[in-house]
C-alpha cells in the first residue's frame, strides 16, 4: 500500500477531502476501472431492451415473422448480458469498498501509532471511534458506488441517442430533462450536507462523554458526580436526536424527491410521445419505446441521485478522516539524528538533575504528581523539548533543556531508538485482545515463520519453551500467576480487549510482566504496584529488582515498600531533585521527603 502523499510546501489541497478521495481511487484504479466498465455495460444492456422491443412492435405489426424472432432473441441476449454484468459489476464494486474502507483503517491505525499520546491530546476517543466505523462506511459506499453511477451517465448517454434518433423534441426532452432533475435534486442535497456534518460532530462529542463517564465511573459514583455526568450526558443526547431528526426529515424530502421527480418526467413525456403517435410521427413500435424509456430512466436517475448523497456524505467523512491523517506529533525524529550511544548509558535530565547510572534500581519520590509526570514525560520524550522557564519549578527554569542518554540529547535521536531504548510503562496503557501469551510480549511473540525481523530474540517468540519460561518469568516478577487462571486457557487463553474481565490489580500486573518482557535498557515504571496489598508489592518489589538486576530501572512511586528496596530514591521538590540517598536516611534527614511518602502509603 502507498502511503498517503506528504504536503508539499504550497499544496496544502494534497490534504483536502476531495484529493484524498482521488488518492484512494489511485490506489485501486484496476478494480475501480473493471467496475465502471461492468457498470456501464449493466445499464447499457438495460437501456437496450426498450429499444429492442419497440423494434419488435413494428416487426410483429408489419408481419415480419423472421425480425420479430430476431428481435426476441436479442431481448433473451440482453438479459443474460444483463445478469452476467451485473454480477461481475457487484463483485467489483463490493471489493472497491472493503479496499477502501480497509485502506482507511490501516491509515489511521498507522497515524493512530504514529502520534502516540498526541492523538489523545487533539481528539476525544469518541471522533476516533466515529470515524472508524461510520465514516470509513460512508468513504467506502462513495468509492462503490462509482460503478453504477458511472453506468447511470452511460444508460443516459444510450438513450439519448436512441430517442433523438428516433425524434429529435423527444431527445431533447431527455438531454435537458434529465440533467435538470439531476441538479434540482443537487440543491436539496444542501442542507442535507450541511445537517449531516452536524450530526457526525455531536455523534463523535457524544462517544466521547459515553466513553469518558464509562472510564471513570469509579470515580465518579466516589465524588456523588455520577447524576450532573449523567445528566449532562442526557442533554447532549437529546440534542443528538433532534438533529437526528432534522437529518431523517431531511432525507424523507430528499427520498420523496426521489419518486416524485422521476414520475412527473415520466408523465410529460410519455403524454407528448402519445401525441406523436396520434399524428402518425412515430410508429405504434417507437411509442412503446419511448413509454418504455421514460419508465426506464428512473432508474439512472435515481442511481443519479444516490450517487450524489453517497458523494456528499463521502466528502464529508473523508474530510474527517483528513483532519485526523494531517495531525502532527508533538515530538519528531530530527533533522540530522546524532549516533546513538552504546548500551549501559546514563540517563541525565538536566531539567531535574537526575543521573541515572548503568544498571541502577531508582527510586524517584516526588511531592506533585504533576513534576512526576513530568519528569517521565521528558525521560521518555513524550513531550517537546521543553521551554526555559515554562512547565519548570522555581529554581530549575534556566535549566530547561531535554532528557539526555549517555550525553546525547534525546532531541537529536529518532523517536524509534529512543522507545527501544527507554519504555515508560503506566498504569493505564492499554491492553489489547488476543492470546494472552501474544499480547504479553507483543511483536517479540510473533511465530517466526509470519516474518519476525531477525533481531528479534528466538527466546520469546510464542510457542516455544524459551518463549514460555520467558513469559511466566516475566509473570513471576509481576507476581502475576493468578492471571493464568482468570483467563480460560491459560497463556494460550484469551484476553479480553482492555482486560475488561481481569481486576484493577490483575491489569496493572499484567501491564508490569508485558513490561519487563519489553525489556528496554532503562524501563520507568510510574505507581507499578498502586492497586494491589501490601504482600503483593513487597513480593513485586523484589521481583522487579531480581528481574531488572544489571538494567537500569527507575519506579516512579511514594510507595515506602518500593522505595525501601531501591539502591537509592531521589526525592522530586519543585521540579527539581532536592534530596538522595537511601529511603530510610532520607525518612529521617527530610521532612519534605518523609511528609510525600507519608502521605502517599495513607488510605
Amino acid at each position: 500500500m502507498r502511503p498517503l502523499p506528504d504536503p508539499e510546501p504550497g499544496t496544502p489541497n494534497l490534504r483536502s477531502a476531495r484529493s484524498f478521495l482521488g488518492w484512494l481511487l489511485a490506489q485501486q484504479k484496476t478494480s475501480v476501472a473493471l467496475g465502471v466498465i461492468w457498470g456501464c455495460a449493466w445499464m447499457i444492456a438495460q437501456a437496450l431492451v426498450p429499444a429492442v422491443i419497440g423494434a419488435a412492435v413494428d416487426a410483429l405489426a408489419a408481419r415480419r415473422t423472421t425480425g420479430f424472432a430476431v428481435d426476441c432473441l436479442a431481448v433473451l441476449g440482453l438479459g443474460v448480458l444483463t445478469a452476467i454484468t451485473g454480477v461481475l459489476r457487484h463483485r467489483c464494486v463490493v471489493s472497491n469498498f472493503l479496499n477502501a474502507a480497509y485502506r482507511i483503517i490501516a491509515l489511521i491505525t498507522d497515524q493512530a501509532a504514529r502520534l502516540g499520546h498526541t492523538l489523545t491530546r487533539m481528539l476525544s476517543t469518541g471522533e476516533v471511534i466515529s470515524v472508524g466505523t461510520a465514516d470509513v462506511e460512508a468513504v467506502g459506499s462513495a468509492i462503490d458506488v462509482t460503478g453504477r453511477g458511472s453506468g447511470a451517465v452511460a444508460a443516459l448517454i444510450v438513450v439519448a441517442v436512441i430517442l433523438l434518433s428516433k425524434s429529435l423534441a423527444l431527445g431533447l426532452i431527455v438531454l435537458i430533462g434529465g440533467p435538470a432533475l439531476t441538479a434540482l435534486v443537487g440543491v436539496l442535497l444542501r442542507p442535507l450536507h450541511h445537517r449531516q456534518q452536524q450530526y457526525r460532530e455531536l455523534q463523535g462529542l457524544l462517544a466521547g462523554r459515553a466513553a469518558d463517564i464509562v472510564s471513570g465511573l469509579r470515580v465518579l459514583r466516589g465524588i456523588g458526580g455520577e447524576a450532573a455526568f449523567s445528566q449532562r450526558f442526557r442533554e447532549q443526547s437529546q440534542d443528538l436526536r433532534r438533529t437526528g431528526v432534522n437529518v431523517a426529515r431531511t432525507e424523507s424530502l430528499l427520498f420523496g424527491a426521489q419518486v416524485l421527480l422521476p414520475g412527473m418526467f415520466v408523465t410529460a413525456a410519455t403524454w407528448i410521445a402519445a401525441h406523436y403517435a396520434l399524428r402518425q410521427a412515430i410508429t405504434p413500435g417507437q411509442l412503446v419505446t419511448f413509454y418504455a424509456y421514460t419508465s426506464f430512466l428512473s432508474v439512472p436517475l435515481a442511481t443519479l441521485t444516490e450517487v450524489a448523497d453517497k458523494l456528499v456524505r463521502g466528502h464529508v467523512a473523508a474530510g474527517r478522516v483528513v483532519r485526523i491523517l494531517a495531525l502532527a506529533p508533538e515530538v519528531t525524529d530530527p533533522a540530522k539524528p546524532l549516533p546513538e550511544p552504546g548500551p549501559g548509558a546514563a540517563l541525565h535530565d538536566p531539567a531535574s538533575g537526575l543521573i541515572a547510572g548503568p544498571g541502577e534500581f531508582i527510586g524517584i519520590a516526588a511531592d506533585s504528581p504533576d513534576d512526576a509526570a513530568a519528569l517521565a514525560d521528558r525521560l521518555g520524550r513524550y513531550q517537546p523539548d521543553a521551554v526555559p522557564g515554562q512547565g519548570l519549578g522555581a529554581g530549575v527554569a534556566a535549566r530547561g533543556r531535554g532528557s539526555e542518554l549517555g550525553g546525547v540529547p534525546l532531541a537529536d535521536l529518532p523517536v524509534t531508538k529512543v522507545r527501544t531504548r527507554i519504555l515508560v510503562a503506566t498504569g493505564d496503557s492499554h491492553l489489547f485482545a488476543g492470546q494472552l501469551d501474544q499480547q504479553l510480549a507483543g511483536a517479540r511473540a510473533c511465530d517466526p515463520t509470519d516474518g519476525t525481523p531477525e533481531n528479534v530474540p528466538d527466546g520469546i517468540r510464542s510457542g516455544t519453551a524459551e518463549g514460555t519460561a520467558a513469559v511466566m518469568a516475566a509473570l513471576s516478577a509481576a507476581s502475576a500467576h493468578d492471571i493464568l487462571d482468570a483467563v480460560p486457557g491459560g497463556l494460550r487463553g484469551q484476553l479480553a480487549a482492555r482486560g475488561r474481565t481481569l481486576s484493577g490489580g490483575q491489569a496493572q500486573r499484567l501491564r508490569l510482566a508485558r513490561a519487563l518482557l519489553a525489556d528496554p535498557d532503562v524501563l520507568i515504571l510510574i505507581e507499578p504496584t498502586s492497586a494491589v496489598d501490601a504482600h503483593t508489592e513487597a513480593r513485586i518489589a523484589r521481583g522487579l529488582r531480581e528481574a531488572r538486576q544489571g538494567r537500569t530501572t527507575l519506579v516512579i512511586t511514594n510507595s515506602p515498600l518500593l522505595l525501601d528496596l531501591t539502591d537509592r530514591v531521589a526525592f522530586l521538590q519543585d521540579g527539581g531533585i532536592t534530596a538522595q540517598g537511601a529511603h530510610r536516611e532520607l525518612m529521617s534527614a527530610s521532612a519534605a521527603y518523609a511528609a510525600a511518602v507519608t502521605r502517599g502509603s495513607e488510605p
